[in-house]
Order: structure tokens, then C-alpha cells, then sequence
């Protein structure tokens, strides 16, 4: 949470030192709100001369989005779907239905390193209460055969949803924040707007660029320094999201665990990142690959890269490197030197990297 709010926070303030002109009209004045919901805090800036009401507009649609994918609100959908694992199928909404399809294919797509149903698990260790515990064995081996996307059935024809075993439960909370981004990024864009910066708990959205046409410049974090960053992008019409072991994790006889769940095994996953940061037009495919690469490890999400298209990734990796994939090192300036990182671009057509 601190390196996305770090990193939200620079890029408000790199767009705002550019809008300073006396002579903006109307349009290119900032309206902007910030608001608690899906558990974190999310803020929005949109230049456009009906912005107050497109604010209002926008937290609507969150909140409204919000009401059928939390799993703590007892009448949302996902938690009735959850509490009838097993027993009977529910109707669910075209929202909720989209997000669970793309859950289904984003697992299916990564090998199972993402995978929405890890849920129990999840809880298990402690990081849905935040009563942090390290599980037996015993319980982690009784847990792993409900991680299982393919026991997700959906109808299409009937509009309805079923977990085929007792105990199966779904958290979408690693693709909803994406998913909600780029609906309000649609919302905006059907009322016209050319120019807004969306901020859900670090899921960073862009709409167009800056007023005055330059681009959004958004921080990567240095994971081992809530206060410093790795580097800086500029981007536009993206969504940039990043996913770390450092952001949520207890520590046990001298042990950390972090909450990124290797859905294999059902311990934290140690693949020698320390960070991925995900950028693609695509906000639900986004959040889905920050959690999957991140559980790949470096060499495995540079293959998974070099075979799919679609997105660009930094990598922050334990033994000290940044290494950029060669779609987004243009757009990618390197601010690690003097904390010891060294830089690498990862290209696609060779193996290796360059520096």
C-alpha cells in the first residue's frame, strides 16, 4: 500500500506542477476527490468542465461495483456465492459474470499463478482478517484441492455462477481494482473526458495525457524504501499496477510471510522478486499479471512475456536489479545507480538482457 500511495502521490504532483498556467480555461482545471472504498484509498482527478459531477459519477460506480464483488459484505455476490459452494448455483450480474470469466481465463492463461480461488488459503494464513498465523501442513494440504478455477462454472444462458465443492471460495481482489479502473475509465471516456488520472488503492489508471499533452509520469518504488523510487515512467492511456511481498506481510521466529500466495504450494511465493509492475491498456489483465509474474519469478515471466502480448513489465528483483521489458524502456528512466541497483532491458526476440 505505501509504494502505491508513494507512487500516486508523485504523479499528481509532476501533473499538477504543469498545470499552473493562469490562462487554463474551464476544462483544464482539476477536480479531484478522494474516497475509502474496497477496503483502501482511492482518488480521482479528472480535468473537464463537468468534473464535480463526474466525480460524483465515478465513486457511484465504485461504490456500485463494490456491492457485488466484496467478499466482507454479506449480501454482495461474490460472498452469497461463496456461502453456496457446493450446495447451488446464484444469479449474478453482467459485472460480476465478466470479472469471473476473466478470472477463469487469466489462471488458465499464467499456468494457475494467479488463481481467484486461493481464497481459503489466503485466509487461512491470516491475511483476510489480518490475524496473521503460518497453517500447519495438515491444514494447507486439507485447503489446496479447493484452489481449482475450473470448479468456477458459469452459464452464459442462465446468467449464473457455482463452485462445485464445499469450502471453495472466491476473492477477486487481485483483478477487481483492475476491473473497476477500467470501468471508470470508460464512464469518463463516454462523457468526454481527455484527460484523468485514477488512483484505486495503487491500481494507476491514466485517461489521455496531461492538459497541456505531456505524459503522466509514475514512480516505481524501491521496494526497500517506502521513501526513494527505482525509476520513473511516462505513459498515457494505461494502467500501471504493481505487486510486492513488501506491501502486506508478518513476521514469525524471525521469518517474513508476505500475502502474494504461490497458489502450488500455498506458501508465500519465493521467486526472488521483490516487485512487479505491470503496464497494459487492459486494467483487469494488469492486476491479474502483477500477482502472476510475480509468482513466476524473473525468468519464467520474461518467457511468459516474450510469448504474449499485450503488456510491458519492471521487475525489482532480491539480488538488486531493475530490469525493464524492452516495449516500456523508451518510456522508462533508471533512478536506482546510487542505491546499489543496476539496470537491465529485457528484449524479446533474444535471450538476455542488455544493459
Amino acid at each position: 500500500m505505501r509504494w502505491k500511495q508513494s507512487a500516486a502521490l508523485l504523479a499528481a504532483a509532476v501533473f499538477l506542477w504543469s498545470g499552473c498556467a493562469g490562462e487554463q480555461n474551464l476544462a483544464q482545471q482539476a477536480h479531484e476527490a478522494t474516497t475509502f472504498a474496497m477496503d483502501t484509498i482511492m482518488t480521482f482527478t479528472i480535468y473537464d468542465e463537468d468534473g464535480e459531477q463526474l466525480l460524483i459519477d465515478a465513486e457511484q460506480e465504485v461504490r456500485r461495483l463494490e456491492r457485488l464483488f466484496s467478499v466482507t459484505m454479506e449480501d454482495s455476490e461474490i460472498a452469497r456465492l461463496n456461502q453456496n459452494a457446493g450446495v447451488t448455483s446464484i444469479s449474478i450480474s453482467q459485472d460480476t459474470a465478466a470479472l469471473l470469466q476473466a478470472g477463469k481465463e487469466i489462471s488458465a492463461w499464467t499456468g494457475g499463478c494467479y488463481d481467484m480461488t486461493v481464497s481459503p488459503i489466503v485466509k487461512a494464513w491470516g491475511f483476510t482478517e489480518e490475524e496473521h498465523r503460518v497453517p500447519t501442513q495438515e491444514e494447507l494440504d486439507t485447503l489446496l484441492p479447493l484452489v481449482d478455477s475450473g470448479g468456477v462454472i458459469l452459464s452464459e444462458t442462465e446468467q449464473t455462477a457455482y463452485l462445485t465443492k464445499a469450502g471453495m471460495a472466491v476473492d477477486l481482489g487481485g483483478i477487481a481494482k483492475g476491473y473497476t479502473s477500467d470501468a471508470v475509465t470508460k464512464l469518463l471516456r463516454d462523457s468526454g473526458v481527455t484527460s484523468a488520472l485514477i488512483y484505486l488503492g495503487g491500481n494507476i489508471s491514466t485517461l489521455g495525457t496531461k492538459p497541456d499533452g505531456t505524459l503522466w509520469k509514475i514512480a516505481v518504488e524501491n521496494p526497500l524504501d517506502a521513501t526513494d523510487y527505482v525509476g520513473l515512467m511516462e505513459v498515457s492511456d494505461c494502467s500501471v499496477i504493481t505487486s510486492g511481498g513488501y506491501q502486506r506481510y508478518f513476521e514469525q521466529d524471525g521469518k517474513r510471510y508476505h500475502h502474494i500466495i504461490d497458489p502450488s504450494n500455498g506458501y508465500p511465493a519465493e521467486s526472488g522478486l521483490l516487485s512487479v509492475t505491470i503496464i497494459s491498456e487492459n486494467g483487469t489483465k494488469a492486476d491479474g499479471l502483477s500477482t502472476a509474474l510475480f509468482v513466476m519469478g524473473l525468468e519464467d515471466a520474461l518467457e511468459f512475456w516474450r510469448q504474449n502480448e499485450g503488456f510491458e513489465a519492471i521487475f525489482v528483483t532480491e539480488d538488486g536489479r531493475v530490469v525493464a521489458t524492452e516495449g516500456i524502456a523508451q518510456q522508462f528512466t533508471f533512478e536506482g545507480r546510487d542505491n546499489d541497483f543496476e539496470y537491465e532491458i529485457a528484449e524479446r526476440a533474444e535471450e538476455g538482457a542488455s544493459v
